[in-house]
């Protein structure tokens, strides 16, 4: 028999379903009205003044007076707001800074006000309940449900308090979920990662869980800590299981591995967070790509990759973007972020309604001989080389190898292996013929001798994690990049002997 609980969310997430769909269904104007609104809200801020707010009146006047910025070229504005100043990036002052490790800048503080806060709970829950409004399962209501999640204790900076996103999320939990929710209050709050994951396979064994949520790579630490200690696939150990909610980095190249930890098959829903906003949601199970969230305070602008780095790269409104392109996303938003340069790469799946996927980061390439790969290029070969065999792997990441003792250069991958090729050299083949297919330049390099074909070097069980402890990056925030186009992840493999 149903709770009321499950009964209740059908007819609930219907609506939420409907509402969606009506500003999905007219994204220009949704999109122009949160521009207008943006601009008027802010124009009489430090920042609006300084450029011209009551001025713009379309995207054209706001191209000339706000130019792209990534954090490093906000700091002055954002140093101001942390030392107390108030009506600077948007009228008052943030509710909250969540406090994101920066690779250049050292801490990075982005604020998150009264009016985009709303926006960073909403999108989840509506994700979860386009879930249910188009599969009309409820069951896992009833059911615990778990996000592996940075610690909710908060600090205090000048009177505002701040902290890991997820860590602020946490303090959102609605009340009718309160009793569902795990880890306790005391497991979330441990700072140690491996302390923390060995406290919640304690404390969520009894439990009839039902919803799982995290970054893949860090649920996956918590799914072989539960095999080891019952001997069981988790989808045995939790019979009733059966929606997996993940974001933060392409869940494909941990579906082979994550089935077999499970034992079965489970539903998926894919988010987008980041600390700047929440930008898109998996509405729909079989189609490819998440759901821009074009009502949620956030205006964006798409700047080819491929001409991102040139002077003046044309900036696209929604109304421009196609299907395919690798674009850099530019965010206004109602946490005061202006013309800013998140360093992630999308491209659409889709314009009806407009869904894109994360191809990778702006920063996070190859391009040593001019090839430009990215992530979702090197993601989708290794899928090809994977897709018909036994193969499962755990964690991988690419660099160049430039100057490589014989032969000429090559790609080389670093793969953390739980099930072995039986036929390696088809393995690489596999992959090394899928990236040619989907990036001409690499094509052209190998056809005209410039590479020779990529290498696999394959890393060690838990080398990846044990990286990541090196660095001080070993936490369920903490994302390896894919790809690089220097050799500091691989040399840092090679040198902590955690390569065979």
């Amino acid at each position: 028999m149903l709770s009321i609980k499950a009964l209740l969310a059908k007819p609930f997430a219907k609506r939420v379903e409907k509402a969606i769909n009506k500003w999905a269904s007219a994204p220009v104007q949704t999109q122009e009205k949160v521009f207008s609104d943006l601009i008027n809200k802010a124009k009489n801020t430090a920042f609006g003044r300084d450029h011209d707010f009551g001025a713009i009146h379309s995207h054209a006047d706001f191209v000339k007076r706000v130019p792209i910025r990534d954090y490093e070229a906000l700091k002055p504005y954002v140093e101001r707001v942390v030392q107390g100043e108030e009506h600077v990036l948007w009228p008052g002052k943030p509710i909250y800074f969540a406090k994101t490790s920066g690779t250049t800048s050292g801490a990075k503080y982005i604020p998150i006000t009264k009016a985009s806060m709303p926006s960073h709970i909403k999108a989840a829950r509506n994700a979860i309940l386009m879930y249910v409004a188009e599969t009309g399962n409820t069951a896992f209501v009833t059911g615990k449900m778990i996000f592996l999640q940075g610690s909710p204790v908060l600090e205090k900076k000048n009177g505002i308090e701040l902290g890991r996103l997820s860590g602020i999320v946490a303090h959102y939990v609605p009340n009718y979920l309160q009793k569902n929710r795990m880890p306790s209050w005391e497991t979330n709050c441990i700072e140690d990662w491996e302390t923390k994951v060995n406290a919640i396979v304690k404390e969520t064994l009894p439990e009839n869980m039902t919803v799982i949520s995290g970054i893949p790579s860090w649920v996956q630490m918590y799914f072989e800590r539960l095999v080891e200690t019952t001997g069981k696939k988790v989808g045995d150990v939790f019979e009733n299981f059966n929606l997996f909610i993940f974001g933060g980095v392409n869940y494909a190249p941990y579906r082979a591995k994550f089935e077999n930890l499970i034992g079965r098959k489970v539903d998926s829903i894919e988010l987008y967070p980041a600390s700047e906003g929440f930008f898109a949601f998996q509405d729909k199970q079989n189609e490819q790509g998440m759901l821009l969230q074009l009502n949620a305070g956030i205006f964006y602008e798409f700047v080819k990759a491929d001409a991102f780095f040139s002077d003046n790269p044309q900036r696209y409104t929604i109304k421009d973007v196609v299907v395919g392109v690798n674009y850099v996303m530019i965010v206004s938003t109602n946490a005061g972020l202006w013309g800013y340069n998140l360093g992630d790469t999308v491209q659409f799946t889709s314009t009806s309604p407009y869904r894109v996927i994360v191809s990778g980061r702006i920063k996070h390439f190859i391009s040593a001989f001019g090839e430009h790969v990215i992530g979702k290029e090197v993601e989708q070969a290794l899928q090809a080389g994977i897709s018909g065999t036994n193969v499962k792997v755990n964690e991988f990441t690419v660099a160049p190898q430039i100057s490589p003792d014989k032969g000429l250069p090559y790609h080389e991958w670093f793969i953390e292996f739980d099930t072995e090729p039986e036929d390696m050299a088809q393995f690489v083949n596999s992959i090394d013929q899928a990236l040619q297919q989907q990036n001409s330049y690499y094509f052209d390099l190998i056809e005209g001798k410039i590479l020779q074909p990529l290498k696999i070097t394959k890393v060690v069980t838990n080398g990846f994690q044990e990286h990541m402890r090196s660095i001080g990056k070993l936490g369920g925030q903490n994302k390896l990049p894919r790809l690089s186009n220097d050799r500091t992840i691989a040399n840092n493999l090679i040198n902590l002997g955690l390569t065979k």
